[in-house]
């Protein structure tokens, strides 16, 4: 073998070993997708028509999103009303609860395709805790009255239903919602939840500062028990309703949030 043939190999073998020690790129960071899937849960005295604002929010920022009817007739059946919504989704949701509906979240969110939770002007009972058990320190303000019907069933009153339920709508939107409000049965208040989902699933709340249903004091409390992520949106027990795109803002972080919070978890 040549001194040159000798000294080519050599090269060669010294650029090969350089090559191979060559630090690997590393892979760019890939921001995790937002869930897509919102299904959106009303309370008592409603239907949910009332979502219509988030709705047109959400779906203008490509999400799909689903309007539960509770019935309002046992806690059961609106368990089981927002269970059969969450298994026509096609992915992820995050599940979102208004006022009682928060109640409903709290049992049906451990459905495995739940990603995160979103509290707006709601209760959130622990296991073993009812509705109602949840005003036992803090109660509702006194211009918030429901009425006992024979049957069980209640009603916000009447002549304070725009004072003590939708205090920033105007008078014809109140007066719409007090003559087309969904009785709800009254024994709901005090069934107990047997699973709390907000202790396995990151969850949001939305505290509505004039809210004259649920006193903001037992939101934020509420909120600071389940150690949600909390913002305060300036409006009345309605905020979902005159304040959307605030709510829709929130349920938007929330779907961002929860996809993190899941590829972190992997």
């Amino acid at each position: 073998m040549t001194n040159r043939t000798r000294t080519l190999l050599a090269a060669a073998a010294a650029t090969a070993l350089t090559v191979s020690h060559q630090p690997q790129a590393a892979e760019p960071d890939v921001a995790p997708k937002a869930v897509r899937n919102v299904v959106l849960v009303h309370g008592a005295f409603a239907d949910g028509s009332g979502w219509r604002g988030v709705y047109d929010e959400l779906t203008g920022r490509g999400y799909r999103v689903t309007v539960v009817q509770n019935p309002l007739t046992s806690f059961a059946d609106d368990v089981a009303a927002t269970r059969r919504a969450l298994e026509r989704q096609d992915g992820p949701a995050i599940l979102v609860g208004h006022s009682y509906g928060g109640t409903v979240i709290t049992e049906a969110g451990t459905a495995p395709n739940v990603a995160g939770l979103v509290y707006v002007a709601a209760l959130a009972p622990d296991v073993g805790e009812s509705t109602g058990e949840q005003f036992a320190e803090i109660p509702p303000p006194a211009d918030f009255v429901i009425e006992e019907q024979k049957d069980g069933f209640g009603f916000v009153n009447l002549e304070k239903f725009k004072l003590g339920f939708a205090g920033d709508t105007s008078d014809a939107d109140a007066a719409f919602l007090r003559d087309s409000q969904v009785p709800i049965n009254m024994s709901i208040f005090g069934t107990k939840v047997t699973q709390a989902a907000w202790r396995s699933k990151p969850s949001w709340f939305v505290v509505a500062t004039q809210d004259n249903a649920i006193d903001p004091k037992l939101l934020r409390h509420t909120a600071k028990r389940i150690g949600a992520t909390t913002e305060e949106v300036e409006g009345s027990h309605v905020v979902f309703l005159t304040r959307p795109k605030a709510v829709a803002d929130v349920i938007d972080r929330a779907a961002q949030g929860a996809a993190r919070a899941e590829q972190k978890a992997r």
